[in-house]
């Protein structure tokens, strides 16, 4: 979509993502191993409002949700957000208790035009994250 200078642009295209965890990083480089693309942001940016882990098994140990930020198109990321999932065996009575990043409409993730959000975990354990957004 074509911008116009001085003119308030708002989000257009709702999306959602998710992506799947199955193997550590513990390498807080500007190349982590072991990271998985969760969104990318249209040629205006983005926007992001929600963004939160859930674990699909026994969490054993501490898990270190990471957030990495690139605008290269992945060739150099670097750790923006990362937040702590506890320990928990979910279950028939337990529930796969979420871990939120804090992400709202009133204190989005503001992306640049086409950067991306790739996600990592600190432990080897299941762990889906989701994100919802939207594109400028």
């Amino acid at each position: 979509m074509a911008v116009t200078p001085n003119s308030i642009v708002t989000p257009q295209t709702p999306k959602s993502a998710s992506v799947g965890l199955t193997t550590a990083n513990t390498t807080f480089t500007t190349a982590p191993t072991n990271t998985a693309l969760l969104v990318t942001a249209g040629p205006n940016g983005a926007r992001v409002t929600r963004l939160w882990a859930v674990p699909l098994e026994q969490i054993n140990a501490a898990n270190n949700i990471q957030l990495y930020r690139s605008q290269d198109g992945g060739t150099t990321k670097f750790l923006a957000d990362s937040k702590l999932m506890g320990t928990i065996n979910p279950g028939a009575a337990v529930a796969n208790a979420p871990t939120d990043f804090g992400y709202s409409d009133d204190n989005p993730l503001i992306l640049t035009a086409n950067e991306r959000i790739y996600m990592a975990e600190g432990q080897t354990e299941a762990v889906n994250v989701i994100a919802e957004w939207a594109d400028y």
